[in-house]
């Protein structure tokens, strides 16, 4: 397979929207980052139902990356499937037990008037 180049922020972020809908994550809320921060240019908070799911919706995404652009995310937290982070590099993805979402309430700390769901 050719090296392929790294997809725009908004390609990416675009790609991850799709593959959480097509897994049935839940509350997906995406939060633009760029000019607050420079851990990434967008963050997207989504819910699964259980901690199965939840790896699930991670792995499948982390696949999908690595199929269809060629990198590799970091991931962290799939084992206890509570809380895992993807680390796309400009994209930051935290997907969340129902539970752990609401305690943790993440989104909050960004929150700006610029989120969108």
């Amino acid at each position: 397979m050719a090296a392929q180049s790294r997809p725009s922020s908004d390609a990416l972020l675009a790609h991850i929207l799709t593959s959480l809908d097509e897994d049935k994550a839940e509350d997906v809320v995406q939060i633009d980052l760029r000019g607050k921060t420079a851990i990434g240019d967008y963050m997207v908070v989504a819910t699964g139902r259980s901690t199965r799911q939840v790896s699930a919706l991670s792995q499948k995404l982390a696949d999908r990356i690595k199929q269809d652009f060629g990198f590799t995310c970091k991931i962290e937290g799939r084992d206890t499937g509570d809380w895992v982070l993807v680390d796309t590099g400009d994209v930051i993805v935290h997907i969340f037990r129902p539970e752990v979402r609401e305690f943790y309430q993440l989104e909050k700390m960004w929150m700006g008037g610029d989120i969108a769901s």
